[in-house]
């Protein structure tokens, strides 16, 4: 499991759109969000490059724990 710092999460709605974001691209991720820790931990076969990415398009700041 991947595990990324994200900033500006606060509800969710945040932990749904980040979710979506990646499955849509991996329908078979697993994606685990901890509003409190600000951390969402992602089983994919996506790199780090691409959820970075991914969940930066929602409009988080996000960086590899």
């Amino acid at each position: 499991m991947q595990v990324f710092n994200v900033e500006g999460m606060s509800c969710g709605h945040c932990v749904k759109a980040i979710t979506q974001a990646v499955q849509a691209k991996d329908p078979a991720a697993s994606v685990r969000v901890d509003l409190a820790a600000r951390e969402v931990g992602v089983e994919s076969a996506l790199s780090a490059e691409q959820v970075i990415e991914l969940i930066s398009e929602e409009g988080y700041r996000v960086k590899l724990a």
